[in-house]
């Protein structure tokens, strides 16, 4: 009985020095969302529209990954979080040693976006280390080029500080960004312009609706910028 008293109270004091840490940045900024795959298992969608902490106004859904895997959770999670109010999102999880053809046509056989969908979401975040960072930037431009064209909108681009600098970085200025960066008190220290869209910066958040860990992003502009990333906008 004392041992399990003892771990409450840790596990007490530990979410409340991460609350303490992320709360400025969830009172700084009005928008707020999660990213998911079947890592989450079974999630509550109407739980998390009513999460008090703060809003969650959208969600981006794992898709795909590489040419052909597609998330086991992806068809229901799509479904529920569009039930549940919540604005949603899909993205691809890019291989670079698959071709990038083949990864633009699973995404694009998987999901289907309708008027209100946030735009499509190209996240590479793997070093390469038998290719050429040009031929790499290559690869990610016909990805994007071809879901671009299918879709009608930009693709976002999700990464980490290391793969923005090494490939991203003077690149690909007219997509919008999505940087996880879990170190920065505040992202303009590390990255300023006017692209970033979102800044993914705990992946240790907790949701009401979801068991465990998960992913929590803030938004880096006004509503109306927001307005502007969905699809027919």
């Amino acid at each position: 009985m004392k041992f399990t008293s003892f771990v409450i109270l840790v596990g007490s004091l530990f979410l409340f020095s991460f609350s303490s840490f992320n709360r400025h940045i969830s009172r700084k900024y009005s928008i707020h969302g999660i990213d998911v795959s079947h890592h989450q298992k079974n999630i509550n969608w109407n739980t998390i529209a009513d999460h008090d902490e703060f809003k969650v106004s959208f969600c981006f859904l794992k898709a795909t990954e590489g040419g052909n895997f597609k998330d086991t959770k992806f068809k229901e999670y799509w479904k529920a979080s569009k039930e549940a109010g919540i604005v949603r999102g899909a993205y691809h999880f890019y291989n670079p040693a698959k071709g990038y053809a083949e990864q633009a046509n699973n995404f694009i056989r998987t999901v289907h976006l309708e008027e209100e969908d946030l735009a499509p979401v190209l996240d590479f975040e793997k070093d390469v280390t038998n290719a050429s960072v040009a031929q790499v930037r290559y690869s990610l431009r016909r990805w994007l080029e071809v879901v671009e064209n299918h879709y009608g909108v930009k693709p976002i681009i999700y990464t980490n500080p290391f793969i923005y600098n090494k490939y991203i970085k003077g690149y690909f200025k007219n997509n919008p960004l999505w940087i996880a960066d879990y170190n920065s008190s505040h992202i303009h220290n590390f990255l300023s312009q006017p692209n970033l869209k979102f800044w993914q910066y705990t992946e240790k958040g907790r949701v009401r609706g979801i068991n465990g860990n998960v992913d929590v992003n803030a938004f880096m502009g006004e509503e109306e910028d927001f307005e502007n990333l969905k699809v027919g906008s």
